[in-house]
């Protein structure tokens, strides 16, 4: 009898460990990473958009996130896109952002309207246009990045030329757009093209960054739409001239070219180009 209680005794200790010891979750990322398969042989490409400023003391952190992304590509089977967009609201305190404008500030106050929130700030990351969160946890850029992989994405193709243009300055783009995943009812999808350029850098002295040399990587200089997809054949095809202004730095100019619900902010494909000397493909 005594050896029975003992037993049982023992067996109620062990189910109470098991129901009551905490257990330690595989991160979201790791977890998901390890169970994709390569999409055709290609990685999934992922446009990541940073909202930042130089006025702002916390971006600065970020923008080393978004250049980290860009270079050690972290998320197996993911092509990290970034886009740096420098918004204009925080040029008041007394440093003007050189790559700041209104339309980026216009571009991420739509995002918020996508997201319900009255709220828009720096630095904010925002990934395949569905995923938010502040910009400088790389962790959570991971997970998103690694989420967005996963979806179906369109074929997108940049093909840039100047060969059979007088100004060596002007890039014919073609950009071709087939199999776009199904659009959201009631929205429509827009092929947009963004120019973004690398190895920029500000010494900044006003504001809350004063005394500090700020870096940038992937900073959008130009972003314009193209034009509708045809919501029936689920495919854009045409061609545009892109300008390179005085001061880009031609070998450091990436072309971008990504299809987005206007409404959704879904981001349902995209494609990028590194332009060099011949603008050749990346």
């Amino acid at each position: 009898m005594k050896l029975l209680i003992a037993v049982s005794t023992l067996l109620c200790a062990v189910l109470a460990f098991a129901v009551f010891t905490p257990r330690r979750e595989s991160s979201p990322s790791t977890t998901i990473a390890a169970t994709l398969e390569p999409f055709n042989g290609k990685r999934s490409p992922v446009i990541v958009e940073l909202f930042t400023s130089e006025g702002c003391s916390s971006c600065p952190p970020a923008d080393a996130v978004l250049a980290q992304l860009q270079k050690d590509q972290p998320v197996a089977y993911a092509e990290v896109i970034a886009l740096s967009e420098h918004v204009d609201y925080w040029n008041y305190i007394g440093w003007a952002d050189p790559f700041s404008s209104a339309a980026f500030s216009a571009r991420q106050e739509s995002y918020a309207g996508a997201f319900g929130s009255e709220r828009i700030y720096t630095p904010q990351m925002v990934v395949d246009g569905q995923l938010e969160f502040v910009g400088n946890s790389l962790s959570k850029a991971r997970e998103a990045i690694t989420t967005a992989s996963q979806a179906s994405k369109a074929d997108v193709r940049i093909e840039a030329r100047t060969d059979d243009v007088k100004d060596n300055r002007a890039i014919l783009l073609s950009v071709s757009v087939k199999g776009v995943p199904q659009i959201s009812r009631g929205d429509v999808a827009e092929t947009i093209l963004a120019v973004t350029e690398d190895d920029l850098s500000s010494n900044v002295s006003r504001g809350e960054n004063t005394g500090r040399r700020l870096a940038h990587t992937a900073v959008v200089r130009e972003m314009r739409a193209l034009g509708k997809v045809d919501g029936a054949t689920g495919s854009f095809a045409g061609e545009t001239t892109m300008m390179i202004a005085d001061g880009w730095k031609r070998d450091d100019l990436r072309v971008v070219v990504f299809v987005q619900e206007r409404a959704h902010r879904r981001v349902l494909g995209a494609a990028s180009i590194k332009l060099g000397k011949a603008g050749n493909r990346a």
